[in-house]
């Protein structure tokens, strides 16, 4: 049927005739088609009938897919934007061979029909999308010579390009490629491999051998302990195995019922009955564990006293000790100040320092290692004061800044005051700097030392730093600090008699949870303190004695109850005030917590404290090419400090779980300081930024291996953050100025040159707050329907980012993040973190003197956006596995860095989905396997374009490193060798 009236690229007004899911059907108004009557043998027989239908009239019409309605953003129902009848614009994009024709809303003013364009590359974007249309459509044809078959197969094998047909056969061969009739056209493979160019300032520097060193110096010298902390609890292993089969049975139990009111089978019945009464006899345990639950649920704020403020500030170890510590402070520039946890350091020193008028002088500071401390210290601070949190007292943490003009006493995240270090070296804004909790030697806490130590000697007098903590070698701290005094706060403590095992323990979970119950059954009356390295150890740990106990209270009523209190970093200490209210009498309390409880709160009433000997660190593993949480031995002096805390009310118990022997063989005396053991991207390029070129030679109290620190460089370089002579570019300046990582930062760059900053500030938001989806047990397929709604065909960060749209579009509503089973709390979380990073974008534009804004949208050109992320993220890159005889399994991809399996997460939109051959991932996360977080599909073209640092064309004439893993060798008969060559095994 030929079509004269309607061309490809022109508009016409339309009506919407017909919604469906994937788009709209659209009737062109005015115009019509005249077709000639086929029927014409016909045509004198039916004359007398209806001598019109010689020439029939068809009204055009055409399908509007749901992806060219909207020009903002996508969208996933077509009756969100338009409705039946309705009048809009539209441009025809195709006409097919067979008549159908495509429509466009995109780009069309819908008031005036007339096509608007932002610019020139939106014009050259829909340009391509016609052009890759049309050669989708174009036909395909089979390569029809068996022989030109096999020898593409070899050419593929061996790196080289595909050969051209030289036969035109009409013979059709079933095992030919399908391809494009023409040729250039044809999409090639791209083999790509990693590019060995060095950097001028790098050369001759052999840093790329020692990649592990940071891990192992995290892991220590060996032993039993490491190799405990290596294979993990098989007690943890073996009740997520019971969780699960216990779930598995309930939903089995639950088909039986639905098929036994069917059938109305009697044995079926009788077998569900018998069921019932088995698990009635297990819902003891699970009803204690629910009534504990509900009781965990209640919080309160502060630590409840009977006491005055004004008491419990006289009744700290500090206040005693006030103007003796004012003095020291006043004759010396610098104080380093050992107390015991709960002496009041941290609330009471920046007080008594106000008091004293040097907030008059400018901002006392406070610096916390955790976010958690930094916001409880303040809020606790500001009640003592008597002000509102961001009055006289406040605090700054990363994405919020709770402060004003007003602020006199600051608490911050040691990180945010390393940020201020490079706008403001000498610290002019402050009078007094105290950097609290020293002893945890974090990355940002090592690089204040060295920066304040030098910002102290320039401002002669002007400027006093007090370095503060629990557990400090005092003498190695003095000496760095130019023989600064050392001011020691006593607390009461009392001996502690010390347990250890004659053998280690096979498994630390399982023996900590047998202690504590053998502790409260054995023991006189005294609190329980425990450690654990994180949360899923605490709550399995909780869940199981609160079991046990369940069963020990049947048997013997008259036991005294054992109360099971959790904490870690993620329940602040305020918010758990249960810890530390008074043990009701006659029961006992066992508080299990991360390493939080050694040094940054203080718990009265504990006796006995159970220590299995491990904590949880963050350590650069350079397999996965970032920052992991690992379990390790702890330290000497951690271990002294845990038992200590069975000494502060009164002779007391410490039981640790390891031998004596692995105490003194296996354990390192001090923990190895963070930045020995971390990545130290960003803290070079912060201190590039400072003007600090050496930073081979920069004054660390303890320095990091030379291989981290090239490493680090290496990796500003690919980021173009630094240039081949090792100087700080433009891009590396501008991303100084975010409070993030290097590789986000380089990708929040980039996008406004993408001119897609507003999605992808969207999409770094979200990705900045805990996860967003929710599945509650009873309702879990409800919500896996409801997340598929917002999955994007391309991968998860555009997921995100539908997410976030729509909660927009709903008004922020609480009522839609519940219908669709969402955490509000983390959506209004990544609200707060887009509004911080578009005010900096915001200052950088004024700063940079720029007319226009820098925050702009792509309007649903959402390549631009994986184009982005591709420029920051990827090193983060895989490729889906062969499977030709390897032994990666069906679905896996291997990274294209280190080579090493990793797999699609299952909640992932792209999960199952054919055709995603290249990925980039957030994250890694290893659970039973190493699973890719948060991915989204990518062109390895991509990588060759946007990563010319890193990536590089492969040579099609050699024979790469990927083909040369997958070469094929023959498998012979050895009973018949001249046979050898006949039969190929597949390649391995």
């Amino acid at each position: 049927m030929s079509n004269r009236k309607v061309q490809v690229g022109n508009i016409y007004k339309g009506t919407v005739t017909g919604l469906k899911p994937f788009g709209a059907f659209i009737r062109l108004d005015g115009v019509k088609e005249e077709q000639q009557n086929e029927d014409n043998h016909h045509h004198h027989r039916h004359h007398h009938r209806d001598k019109n239908t010689r020439d029939r009239v068809k009204e055009l019409s055409g399908l509007c897919h749901i992806s060219q309605i909207s020009s903002s953003r996508r969208i996933d129902n077509p009756n969100e934007v338009l409705k039946r009848d309705q009048i809009v614009y539209v441009k025809v994009t195709q006409i097919q061979d067979d008549g159908k024709i495509s429509l466009s809303m995109r780009d069309i003013d819908q008031t005036s029909g007339l096509e608007q364009h932002e610019d020139a590359n939106d014009l050259e974007n829909e340009v391509r999308g016609r052009q890759y249309q049309k050669n989708q459509s174009r036909s395909q044809k089979r390569r029809n010579s068996p022989d030109m078959w096999e020898m593409n197969q070899l050419n593929k094998v061996f790196g080289a390009k595909r050969a051209r047909p030289t036969s035109n056969s009409e013979v059709e061969d079933p095992f030919a490629e399908v391809e494009s009739e023409n040729d250039e056209e044809v999409e090639e493979d791209v083999e790509i491999e990693l590019s060995n160019e060095v950097p001028a300032f790098l050369q001759g520097k052999n840093y790329k051998a020692n990649k592990n060193a940071a891990l192992r110096a995290a892991r220590g010298a060996g032993g039993s302990l490491i190799r405990a902390a290596q294979y993990g609890s098989r007690f943890m292993a073996e009740v997520k195995r019971v969780k699960m089969e216990k779930k598995q049975e309930e939903e089995k139990l639950k088909r039986q019922a639905e098929r036994a009111k069917k059938t109305e089978d009697p044995m079926l019945e009788e077998l569900i009955l018998q069921t019932k009464m088995q698990q009635q006899k297990e819902q003891a345990a699970e009803k204690a564990v629910d009534e504990w639950r509900k009781q965990a649920k209640i919080e309160s704020y502060g630590i409840r006293s009977q006491l005055s403020m004004q008491e419990q500030r006289e009744s700290l170890p500090v206040f005693d000790k006030r103007e003796e510590l004012l003095k020291q402070v006043q004759e010396n520039d610098i104080v380093v100040v050992v107390g015991e946890t709960g002496s009041g350091k941290t609330t009471q020193i920046t007080q008594y320092l106000a008091e004293e008028g040097y907030g008059n002088k400018g901002i006392i500071a406070c610096t916390q290692p955790r976010r958690v401390a930094a916001t409880s210290v303040a809020k606790r601070v500001a009640e003592e004061v008597g002000c509102k949190v961001g009055d006289e007292v406040g605090y700054t943490i990363r994405f919020e800044d709770v402060t004003s003009d007003r602020t006199i006493i600051k608490y911050m995240t040691d990180g945010m005051l390393q940020v201020e270090a490079l706008s403001d070296p000498d610290m002019k804004r402050y009078s007094v700097i105290m950097l609290d909790e020293a002893h945890e030697r974090t990355v940002a806490t090592d690089v204040l030392f060295a920066l304040l130590k030098d910002a102290v000697k320039r401002r002669k007098g002007s400027l006093k730093l007090i370095v503060t903590s629990a557990t400090l070698d005092s003498a190695k701290f003095s000496k760095y600090f130019f023989d600064c005094p050392v001011f020691h706060i006593k607390g009461r403590t009392f001996p502690v008699k010390i347990f250890y095992t004659k053998r280690p323990e096979l498994d630390y979970i399982e023996s900590t949870i047998d202690t504590v119950i053998d502790v409260h059954v054995n023991n006189p009356k005294g609190d329980i303190l425990v450690f654990l390295t994180g949360r899923d150890e605490i709550d399995t740990c909780c869940e199981t004695i609160i079991e046990k106990m369940s069963v020990l209270y049947k048997s013997d009523p008259k036991m005294a109850e054992l109360i099971v209190l959790p904490i870690y970093s993620a329940l602040p200490s305020e918010m758990q005030s249960r810890i530390f209210e008074p043990t009701p009498e006659g029961k006992r309390k066992v508080v299990l917590a991360t390493n939080i409880a050694e040094t940054s709160i203080t718990i009265d009433g504990i006796y006995y404290v159970v220590d299995p000997g491990f904590v949880k660190v963050n350590a650069y593993n350079a397999k996965l090419g970032m920052d992991s949480l690992i379990v390790q031995p702890v330290s000497r002096a951690q271990a002294d400090q845990r038992s200590g805390r069975a000494g502060r009310t009164g002779p007391g118990v410490c039981f640790r779980l390891y031998t004596k022997n692995a105490y003194l063989n296996e354990m390192s005396a001090n923990t190895v300081p963070e930045i020995q053991r971390q990545n130290l991207s960003n803290t070079i390029l912060m201190l590039k930024a400072m003007g600090i070129s050496d930073v081979l030679n920069f004054g660390f109290m303890d320095p990091p291996e030379e291989d981290t620190i090239l490493s680090a460089l290496d990796e500003l370089y690919i980021l173009d953050a630094l240039d081949v002579d090792g100087n700080l570019t433009k891009t590396g300046k501008y991303m100084t100025s975010f409070p993030m990582e290097p590789k986000l930062t380089k990708t929040l760059i980039k996008s406004i040159e993408f001119n897609c900053s507003y999605e992808v500030i969207i999409i770094i938001a979200m990705l900045s707050v805990p996860d967003v989806f929710y599945r509650p047990k009873e309702k879990k397929e409800r919500a896996d329907k409801m997340k598929s709604k917002f999955n994007d065909y391309n991968g998860d960060h555009l997921t995100l980012l539908n997410v976030y749209l729509k909660w927009e579009d709903s008004n922020f509503s609480k009522s839609w993040c519940q219908d669709h089973f969402i955490h509000e709390k983390s959506l209004k979380r990544a609200r707060d973190v887009k509004r911080q990073l578009l005010s900096i974008v915001e200052n950088l534009d004024r700063k940079e003197r720029r007319l226009d804004s820098s925050v702009r949208s792509c309007k649903g050109n959402y390549d631009l956006i994986r184009k982005t992320f591709v420029s920051g993220f990827f090193k983060n890159t895989a490729k889906r596995a062969s499977n030709h005889g390897h032994k990666d399994e069906e679905g896996s991809y291997r990274t294209l860095v280190e080579n090493i399996p990793v797999y699609m997460h299952p909640s992932s939109s792209l999960f199952k989905k054919h055709g995603v051959d290249y990925v980039l991932y957030h994250t890694l996360v290893l659970t039973n396997k190493e699973y890719m977080h948060c991915i989204t599909k990518i062109d390895p073209k991509w990588l060759i374009l946007y990563a010319p640092r890193f990536f590089k064309q492969a040579d099609p004439n050699q024979l790469s490193l990927t083909k040369r893993r997958e070469r094929i060798q023959p498998l012979f008969n050895r009973n018949d060798p001249k046979e050898k060559w006949r039969l190929s095994r597949g390649r391995r």
